[in-house]
């Protein structure tokens, strides 16, 4: 006995230390940096043959034998194009070599890359079957170039979100670390991330629809490019609209399920890792902004090209100069892109908002310096008049962009005014909100209408009867610079997704402060982008909408005959229609959402107290989303297909009636329903910050009601419009054989 003790004493002693051991090698493996497990492959070779192309393609046009204007200058928007996706391969190489985070990042980091994958491929399966079935009808109907067009445009598309989804879901932990090591790394790897996006969308779009129009018009000379490119367009629009839709009803659902129960009545944090909705709102950043934004934008991008070369068919029948001037608009955009992305860059002391906008302005002034020296070289002084109108377009998206920034950031008044209404309930803070996105649309009209009326002007005095292609000029200069824009907008949902990874992972709250920081600067760009993309989409839906009445005819539309008088309403109508559509899928959606996590918390035992080794069911709520995203998304897109064709065979004039409409009422719904929901949001975001009472309070719980009224409007419904406006467009132009 009188050994017992001593023994039981060491071996309690060596149980200790063993344990103790343990617990300090799992913490060590839980928090110890996991290099990247990425070879670059994929990158490498996206590089390699990207190199490949652009020097085929500059070799072809050297041994070209034909005169520059009619061969030789068409070479250079591919070999642009092909520039654009090496640089893309490169930032994705650069982003995967970036160490992946510690395990627990790592696992949430691939709860998020999984959910959004599973997401996007039975997205794409569904939209699949949609487009195997059009490319059928335009084949019978039109002609099987324009089929075969239109597949390509689709494909097109639908790699590019591919491509920016899988490498926004694993720059999202690669940031998170890169914040422990300070602002400016984190800064690097979230906006490196975007920029991959932004390459994609522009450098397949450019290199597509150009070697596209080198087959075409200067290999088989056909008279018909125009209409045959419009299918690419199409193909790209199908895409989008269904992404659009698609990830906007997962998003807020998924938004709504996490806010309501997880802030409002459960009382926890923003991503907090006891919401089972958690993961699925994570997913949902990535496959509503950063897909469905680049595919939306993707569409503007291909709609701006094909309209200017229509019309330049029309306006320079004895010449390619016309056709090919915007696609070297686009190139000199992607050199412009290129180098401003060079200029994002920050100290730690600096503001990444600053960054941003630095390399932003910095491509928007290359791109007009190179738009001035192209109108020069190919037209001479004497029409410099093409020029001021793609400068319009330039200009007027940047400033349509800074509208949406004034009524959509808690530095400025609108979105203050709304937090304090928030004192008296969520009635006022919905009310304030949208007067706010109403009074919005004033602003965005106004700079619309110059660009439109400075670009016509200008135009016209280059030449007789070219202010119609000076509007389509103004649309693609507005869309040069696409790719700092999309990779502007696309670091947004990667540095979000960084701040909810160090939240789930426990991290140092100086980390988070920096991914906050990050975070709320992605806000403000988003809503930048968000007003840029419809400013675009209304000015490119415009100048489609003047190339579709050039090529069927029409000299005008009477407004006094009841056909015209039908169309315009019925095209006034529609946008209310198809948003009243998405808005109740989100709610029907949001339903689910909110019941299974209430559902959870009540059935899980100690999942609400956050007792340790308990979890969510994350994978419950992405199914969900997923579900009823693709259910909810087929109707809309059918109908706004669908319907123009229909309207069309009745009466060419009811149908550019009906396009006008639509195009006027879409314009202003999306921008106050986007300026509204961004308004909401960041009211929130203002209180959260500790004004008006902070956290916690009624104020509070007012301002959360109104953001999540305002979630549906900013990511579902509103971007929803601005593809409505450019599809419908789109498929009057294609389709414009049938109704003459």
């Amino acid at each position: 006995m009188e050994y017992l003790l001593p023994m039981l004493l060491g071996c309690t002693a060596i149980f200790g230390s063993t344990t103790n051991v343990m617990e300090k090698e799992k913490e060590k493996q839980e928090t110890e940096e996991v290099q990247s497990q990425e070879n670059g492959f994929g990158p490498k070779f996206f590089m390699v043959m990207s190199a490949i192309f652009a020097v085929a393609f500059a070799v072809a046009a050297i041994t070209d034998e034909s005169s520059f204007l009619a061969g030789k200058v068409a070479y250079i928007a591919p070999i642009a194009g092909s520039i654009a996706l090496g640089f893309a391969g490169y930032f994705a190489y650069v982003v995967l070599q970036k160490p992946a985070g510690t395990k627990v990042m790592v696992e949430i980091s691939k709860a998020i890359q999984e959910g959004a994958q599973a997401f996007i491929k039975r997205e794409y399966r569904s939209i699949a079957i949609f487009v195997v079935v059009v490319a059928i009808l335009i084949g019978v109907t039109i002609s099987p170039f324009s089929a075969v067009a239109y597949v390509v445009g689709a494909l097109l598309s639908g790699t590019a979100g591919l491509v920016g989804l899988r490498i926004a879901t694993k720059a999202n932990s690669r940031t998170t670390y890169a914040a422990q090591k300070g602002l400016a790394p984190a800064l690097d790897v979230a906006f490196k991330g975007g920029a991959v996006m932004g390459l994609t969308v522009v450098g397949l779009g450019l290199l597509g629809l150009s070697v596209a129009f080198l087959i075409l018009q200067v290999f088989l000379q056909r008279t018909d490019t125009a209409q045959i490119i419009a299918g690419f367009a199409l193909g790209a629009s199908s895409v989008a609209l269904f992404a659009r839709v698609g990830g906007g009803i997962f998003t807020k659902a998924a938004d709504i399920g996490a806010d309501l129960v997880g802030k409002v009545e459960a009382g926890i944090p923003e991503d907090d890792p006891r919401n089972p909705a958690v993961i699925a709102d994570n997913v949902g950043d990535n496959v509503g902004d950063v897909a469905g934004m680049g595919a939306d934008l993707y569409e503007s991008y291909i709609g701006a090209l094909v309209a200017p070369i229509a019309l330049g068919a029309l306006l320079f029948p004895d010449s390619l100069v016309g056709m090919i001037l915007p696609m070297l608009i686009a190139s000199v955009g992607i050199i412009a892109s290129i180098v401003g992305i060079y200029f994002v860059r920050t100290s730690e002391s600096g503001h990444p908002g600053t960054a941003l906008s630095i390399g932003t302005y910095s491509a928007a002034v290359i791109a007009a310096i190179g738009s001035l020296g192209l109108v020069w070289a190919l037209f001479g002084p004497e029409k410099l008049g093409f020029f001021w109108a793609i400068l319009a377009g330039l200009i007027g998206g940047m400033a349509i962009g800074q509208i949406s920034e004034y009524y959509t950031s808690d530095k400025h008044k609108p979105v203050k005014d709304i937090a304090e209404q928030a004192k008296t309930g969520s009635a006022t803070v919905i009310l304030s909100g949208i007067a706010e996105g109403m009074l919005s649309t004033a602003g965005s009209i106004i700079v619309l209408v110059i660009a439109i009326a400075v670009a016509f002007t200008a135009g016209e005095a280059a030449m007789t009867g070219g202010g119609v292609y000076a509007i389509s000029l103004a649309a693609i200069g507005m869309l040069s610079t696409t790719g700092i824009v999309v990779a502007v907008d696309a670091y947004g949902p990667i540095a979000d997704n960084a701040g909810g990874i160090a939240e789930m992972a426990h991290l140092d709250p100086k980390v988070r402060e920096i991914t906050d920081n990050l975070d709320s600067v992605g806000n403000t760009t988003a809503a930048i982008a968000k007003g840029f993309a419809i400013g675009s989409a209304a000015i490119t839906s415009l100048a489609l909408f003047q190339a579709f009445i050039k090529i069927v005819g029409l000299d005008g539309i009477d407004i006094t005959r009841y056909q015209a008088i039908m169309g315009l309403f019925v095209g006034g109508m529609f946008p209310y229609f198809f948003s009243s559509a998405t808005i109740k899928a989100v709610g029907r959606a949001a339903h689910k959402m909110i019941e299974e996590v209430r559902r959870q918390f009540r059935e899980i035992p100690g999942l609400r107290e956050g007792k340790e080794g308990v979890k969510p069911d994350y994978t419950r709520g992405v199914d969900i989303s997923t579900t009823a995203a693709l259910k909810e998304m087929m109707l809309p897109g059918i109908i706004a297909i669908v319907s123009p064709i229909l309207i069309g065979l009745w009466s060419t004039e009811a149908l550019g009636a009906f396009l006008a409409g639509a195009l006027v009422s879409g314009f202003l719904l999306a921008i106050m329903m986007a300026n509204s929901g961004g308004a909401w949001d960041n009211a929130k975001k203002y209180i959260e910050a500790g004004n008006v009472g902070g956290k916690g309070t009624d104020a509070h719980a007012a301002a959360v009601v109104g953001d999540t009224v305002g979630d549906p409007f900013k990511d579902t419904a509103g971007p929803s419009m601005n593809i409505l406006i450019k599809v419908m467009t789109i498929v009057a132009l294609i389709f414009a054989p049938l109704f003459t």
